[in-house]
């Protein structure tokens, strides 16, 4: 699977982490960056992650920052994105399967990186079920 991954000031350390866990278990990631913790706006990463994921059909993303929380509101400001705040594997597997979210977002703050592997597991474990959930997510998509 191809990701596009992005953090802020707050997610560094397991924005790196991650991107070497993904590419361990085999997928193409794509660092947006940044590369350092010199503070630095989200909104410019998740709109940048958000991007990337729309321009390159079947991709996914990854967003992280010290909740996950900012980056996921700035990310579903893109018509096509369905950004998931997940905190365990349960919130990632529901995300995928019943909302075909197609960027995952976490927080540095919040979860340690056991949970974090756990997270991003159900996620690639998990697809849309489609059936009842397509009417609901074409309704997320107002335009």
């Amino acid at each position: 699977m191809k990701f596009y991954i992005g953090t802020d000031h707050a997610g560094v350390d397991l924005k790196d982490w991650t991107v070497e866990l993904l590419r361990a278990k085999g997928h193409d990631v794509t660092d947006l960056g940044p590369y350092t913790k010199d503070r630095v706006d989200y909104p410019d990463y998740a709109h940048k992650v958000a991007t990337a994921v729309l321009e390159d059909e079947g991709s996914q993303g990854i967003l992280i920052c010290g909740s996950g929380i900012g980056m996921s509101m700035a990310a579903n400001k893109h018509h096509g994105i369905r950004a998931a705040l997940c905190h365990d594997a349960y919130t990632a597997m529901v995300a995928r399967g019943h909302n075909d979210a197609n960027i995952l977002c976490y927080g540095e703050r919040i979860v340690g990186k056991g949970v974090a592997e756990s997270i991003i597991d159900a996620w690639l474990a998990s697809s849309f079920e489609g059936g009842r959930h397509i009417n609901r997510v074409a309704k997320i998509e107002i335009d």
